[in-house]
């Protein structure tokens, strides 16, 4: 059933809320902060990559305290082992005898920060996938599901940066989005020393609780996704492949049939943040860079010339025009 505009308006206002907190955490950074409420809404991950130093960390920090919910995080390192991630059985004694007990480890809260992911081992870093993924993990052929809502938000410093490892594609297409930290500018850089002290926390008030949580989640998947929404997201995403379009000739593996999932529960979620009862074309074009870049592996050639995945994802974009979704030509999409 659709939402009631009645509904549409209290959620946009607790999230005009939530939005007010979190550019309190991070100055000057209104499209991250946006993009990652969309997650939220959606029920999916973030990879945010940026320098050291950027607000990573105090961004998840700060989402955690202003949604109300329990958080662990994991500091990747090279010797950290799987079980470190999942949890270990335990051998413990009873009156009966021995008998192995689960110990559950930082994944089980509703929102996990791993922290520079990147510089774990390949390894540690596939422990993750089950748990994104099926939101359990299995331990000893024995399943343990994870709290509901479960969120993974990864940091990662940039590949060239020495002492990294890159992700698995198969992790990287568990990411509902990857967001780029961008530096600060000088009017951004001055509220920072203004309000900020080192080693000190920002304040965050609660704004949400673990059950409007997953309330607003219910309500995001009600929004209405038009059909011509529906077919312009399938020839996007179609387009990403080789041989489908002018741009993915400098794409070696395009995306999956999940980025097309992901693409039309954050478009659900970005039209519920701005108080809309449908998704547009805006929203999916608003929202392609940060559900395709890490889903594209380009090829040998694109990458001697210099090409991003991001080059590619805007030029896709361009090329895959609304008109092709069959819409009359004197309709104007926005």
């Amino acid at each position: 059933m659709v939402p009631t505009e009645n509904e549409i308006m209290a959620a946009k206002a607790e999230l005009t809320a939530l939005s007010a907190a979190l550019n309190q955490v991070l100055f000057g950074q209104g499209d991250l902060v946006e993009r990652t409420i969309v997650a939220v809404l959606a029920g999916g991950h973030v990879l945010l990559e940026g320098l050291p130093g950027l607000g990573k960390t105090q961004l998840v920090k700060g989402l955690a305290r202003a949604l109300g919910l329990s958080t662990k995080r994991i500091q990747f390192t090279p010797d950290l082992l799987p079980g470190d991630v999942t949890g270990n059985p335990m051998l413990e004694e009873t009156p009966s005898g021995r008998r192995f007990v689960f110990q559950p480890g930082p994944l089980f809260a509703h929102l996990v920060l791993a922290d520079e992911i990147n510089r774990a081992s390949p390894k540690t870093q596939s422990a993750l996938l089950e748990a994104m993924q099926e939101r359990h993990v299995t331990v000893l052929g024995e399943s343990h599901p994870l709290p509901d809502p479960f969120f993974v938000l990864a940091t990662q410093n940039p590949i060239e940066l020495e002492g990294t490892y890159p992700l698995p594609e198969a992790q990287l297409d568990r990411f509902l989005f990857k967001l780029e930290v961008l530096r600060s500018d000088v009017d951004a850089l001055a509220q920072i020393v203004l309000h900020r002290e080192l080693g000190r926390d920002p304040e965050v008030p609660v704004v949400l609780d673990r059950a409007r949580v997953v309330a607003l989640q219910a309500l995001c998947r009600r929004i209405h996704l038009p059909q011509a929404v529906v077919r312009y997201i399938a020839r996007l995403v179609d387009a990403t492949h080789p041989g489908r379009s002018e741009t993915a000739k400098a794409v070696r593996y395009g995306a999956s049939p999940r980025a097309a999932l992901a693409l039309a529960a954050a478009g659900k979620a970005r039209a519920l943040v701005q108080g809309r009862l449908q998704v547009g074309f805006e929203d999916v074009r608003a929202l392609a860079a940060p559900v395709l870049v890490h889903r594209l592996v380009l090829d040998y050639t694109a990458r001697l010339d210099g090409r991003a995945p991001a080059d590619v994802v805007a030029a896709l974009v361009a090329e895959v025009a609304p008109e092709e979704r069959g819409l009359p030509p004197t309709v104007e999409v926005a």
